[in-house]
């Protein structure tokens, strides 16, 4: 079990808040590199906040392994229901797509849930920012972290 303070679903409601400032970007990384946002964003929120044992930096392993977690589930589940919601997009009301939309949300917190288990698990042991190693896995190196520009809420 982790050293450090076990994280918790509030941080959930701050990635919400980054995610409304930075939806472009993330949806721009989830389009062309396969980002997952939810990673993406606790990556961010891992890298700015600490708690009383000090910054929580989990290394590029550490990462593979929530996006392994992650990308079960995507699979089955939230990739076929957003290209679902993509293709019927132009045949439903505001109101349907809404709907559609909230459901999606519904499935990515479902995810969160298994990041936040497997996370609490581990004990960070990265020399990196959280958004180096994890965006590593991309192709994308400290250079493209710096031009990102996510801004924190």
């Amino acid at each position: 079990m982790s050293d450090v303070i076990q994280l918790d679903g509030h941080i959930w409601h701050w990635c919400d808040m980054s995610y409304g400032q930075n939806k472009a970007l993330c949806l721009d990384l989830q389009d062309s590199c396969r980002v997952n946002v939810n990673l993406l964003l606790l990556a961010q929120y891992l890298d700015i906040t600490l708690d009383v044992a000090g910054p929580r930096e989990y290394s590029v392993e550490q990462w593979q392994r929530l996006v392994v977690a992650v990308n079960e589930w995507d699979e089955k589940f939230l990739t076929p229901y957003r290209r679902l919601r993509r293709l019927v997009k132009a045949s439903l009301n505001e109101d349907e797509y809404q709907q559609m939309l909230n459901v999606e949300l519904m499935i990515e917190r479902k995810a969160q849930r298994t990041i936040l288990k497997i996370i609490n698990g581990l004990s960070p042991n990265g020399r990196q920012t959280n958004l180096v190693s994890y965006l590593s896995l991309f192709g994308l190196g400290e250079g493209d972290v710096k031009q990102l520009g996510l801004i924190a809420p």
